[in-house]
């Protein structure tokens, strides 16, 4: 989609997502990612990354703030709707695809071999340690990688009840022998009818698991394999130590940072329920809860043979979602015109918790992470856990009116309620208005047969954001400092971490925009062009304050301005459609520009 930049990080997840941004970055401090939503349930971009495409049934990216405004503060930096395959009542339906793939290092430097690195030694008449062998150590650290995937898919059932559930499994063993991927989804989705279709009920599973073994230090690997002494050993020697170079006795032997582990586990879960009944045949109550659960656990090792006394960390991470809406919906035709109106509300809470320990001074290397009660140190610091939890309380509505099916005109109004700022900036009320025309449908064009579609649109808008702050930043929190002697009994120590801004609020973005959509000859060629500008005020930003009169030489403050503007074009043409074959082209074109207005200001 036009505006719409993704990057990947080149592992290899299941989209392999690392960043998306819509239409660039609007905020300094953060919260510049989009939202994402899965099925109605709150995500985020790892999460998109789990999803195969094959369970995928559409992808939607809201840009406008007038598109975004059922989202509120949590789409202010855009939205992208997921939609997964559901049951499609034709009865009992099987599908699989899979694939395996090897990889093998192309290209790697070129560094002298055992009998050449003595031939050079020895025409340059430097001293040299000849270890007798004649390794190359590229080849101790990579090997022939293998990958796999496979995707399985049934459903069933009828039109009143129906199913369907996936799985996925993916395994990766690249071409560097400590590191390898291994992820596993399971998705189970219903949906019940009921009262003679009056009643809509979905339900939905989904569970995701990832084991990854990276690499500690990619860098330090790599140039270990190249710089290490070719007439050494590929491992370790007749006592079982590892030979270093006394020459250069910081290059670790590549075999001994093989055993140097960088591990984690993610886990995801969650799990919505919807439904839908039709008080009157245009009156519609709707009603939906979620529940996500996220698990991630670090653990790292670094051996004694590495590490003057080895290294040793685990950490673990949770989160809980929950998050519940309620609305009613109301439709109505009378003659040439058209009602629809909605108001809602809706209630989000994010829990986070968090336990790390990290220690020295191994007993032996055996253990690898898995016993750091064998430890002998743990530093100050090392040890410690975090708790944190926000809310976020939401009421809308929205009135769309059109009239002879060309004109439209939208209006919805957002109040957001956040735990994350004082009482005097809880809430936030961020309006919306947007404009429509079918020119296609007026008189002068409707003789005009190679012109087929031709849409006008404009909308203002205002949404908040929050994603610069934490749950506590607006509190006077406290962390330990130190460790003093009281009464002969060690004591640690607390104090203040941040200088506290009680008075933080809500960053606010204004956005206008104005576009059209054009189809040509059956919409066989379709251009679509949409033209932005949006100003971002109230901006977080860190900034300097002296010291005294503040405790810290940063503070936090909503000073800050920034625009955002741009052009965004896109072009499809079908050149060729036939009963049996299709051909589709699509170009994708934007101009962005960033621009900080001012980061001056007075705080009081």
């Amino acid at each position: 989609s036009a505006g719409v930049n993704v990057t990947t990080n080149g592992t290899d997840r299941l989209a392999m997502l690392n960043s998306i941004r819509v239409r660039g970055t609007t905020s300094i401090m953060g919260g510049n990612d989009p939202l994402v939503i899965i099925d109605g349930v709150t995500s985020d971009i790892a999460t998109l990354s789990t999803i195969y495409p094959a369970d995928i049934e559409s992808f939607t990216i809201l840009k406008n703030a007038t598109e975004t405004a059922m989202y509120g503060s949590r789409g202010a930096s855009g939205v992208i709707e997921i939609k997964t395959k559901k049951g499609t009542g034709r009865g009992f339906e099987i599908s699989y695809d899979g694939n395996y793939g090897f990889e093998s290092m192309y290209k790697h430097l070129q560094m002298l071999n055992g009998p050449e690195y003595i031939a050079t030694a020895e025409a340059l008449g430097l001293d040299y340690n000849n270890g007798g062998y004649n390794t190359n150590f590229h080849d101790v650290i990579t090997r022939t990688g293998l990958i796999h995937q496979h995707h399985l898919a049934f459903s069933g059932g009828s039109e009143n009840s129906n199913y369907r559930a996936s799985f996925g499994f993916m395994d990766h063993n690249t071409i560097v022998k400590v590191n390898d991927y291994r992820n596993l989804v399971v998705k189970l989705d219903a949906t019940q009818k009921a009262f003679d279709g009056r009643l809509v009920g979905d339900f939905g599973v989904y569970g995701y698991s990832s084991k990854i073994h990276d690499i500690f230090d990619t860098r330090m690997l790599f140039y270990s394999a190249a710089a290490q002494n070719p007439t050494y050993p590929a491992g370790t020697d007749v006592n079982g130590n590892w030979v270093k170079n006394s020459a250069a006795s910081h290059i670790n032997h590549p075999g001994a940072l093989l055993y140097e582990k960088n591990d984690s586990e993610e886990r995801n879960f969650n799990t919505h329920l919807g439904l839908k009944f039709n008080i009157l045949d245009n009156l519609i109550l709707s009603a939906f809860g979620s529940y996500s659960y996220s698990s991630t656990g670090n653990a790292q090792f670094c051996p004694t043979w590495v590490w003057a006394q080895g290294n040793v960390y685990r950490g673990e991470f949770k989160g809980e979602d929950y998050f519940t809406n309620v609305s009613l919906s109301y439709n109505n035709a009378w003659g040439d015109s058209h009602l629809d109106a909605v108001v809602g509300a809706e209630y989000l809470k994010q829990v986070r918790t968090g336990l790390w320990v990290q220690a020295k001074g191994i007993t032996t290397n055996d253990f690898s992470y898995n016993n750091i009660g064998a430890t002998s140190s743990r530093p100050f610091g090392g040890t410690s856990s975090s708790y944190e939890d926000q809310s976020l309380a939401s009421i809308m509505g929205s009135v769309t009116y059109s009239y002879k099916d060309r004109y439209s005109i939208a209006a919805a109004l957002r109040g957001d309620g956040s735990s994350m700022v004082s009482d005097n900036n809880t809430f936030g009320f961020f309006p919306s208005v947007s404009l429509g025309w079918d020119v296609k449908k007026e008189g002068f064009l409707s003789d005009t047969d190679f012109i087929t579609m031709l849409k006008l649109r404009t909308g203002y808008g205002r949404s908040g954001n929050l994603g610069g702050i934490t749950s506590y930043t607006t509190l006077n929190t406290v962390k330990e400092n130190g460790i003093v002697s009281i009464n002969g009994a060690p004591t640690v120590t607390m104090g203040s971490i941040r200088n506290t801004n009680p008075d933080l609020k809500w960053e606010t973005r204004s956005t206008f925009n104005i576009g059209f959509d054009l189809g040509i000859w059956d919409n066989r060629l379709m251009l679509t062009s949409e033209l932005y500008y949006s100003k971002t005020t109230d901006m977080l930003y860190e900034y300097d304050v002296p010291v005294p009169t503040f405790a810290f030489d940063k503070l936090m403050a909503n000073i800050g301005s920034m625009s955002n503007q741009g052009v965004e074009l896109g072009i499809s043409v079908v050149p060729i459609q036939r009963k049996d074959m299709e051909m589709n082209i699509n170009f994708n074109m934007s101009y962005q520009k960033n621009k900080l207005l001012s980061l001056s200001g007075e705080y009081n």
